[in-house]
């Protein structure tokens, strides 16, 4: 990979470079850590703490009890 280098702005903050996101995993969100290294820094991506989920099942709660899996909705509907 060839040598790629950004600006510090006006807030101290700089952009990771898409290559080196894609190549790292990182998303929006995504947690780094930077180590001081002699006369240099190095970043690493933070593992988050669980895997995050393929999909989308089990992410959200609720107070409401659960739904039996046999449950018909059209029992709903007035006769």
């Amino acid at each position: 990979m060839k040598d790629v280098s950004c600006a510090v702005t006006s807030k101290e903050q700089v952009t990771i470079p898409l290559e080196i996101r894609r190549r790292l995993g990182l998303a929006r969100g995504s947690r780094v850590c930077f180590e001081l290294v002699g006369d240099h820094v190095e970043l690493r991506p933070l593992q988050p703490e669980r895997p995050i989920p393929a999909g989308g099942f089990g992410l959200l709660r609720s107070n409401w009890a659960p739904v039996p899996a046999d449950f018909d909705p059209a029992s709903l509907l007035a006769p």
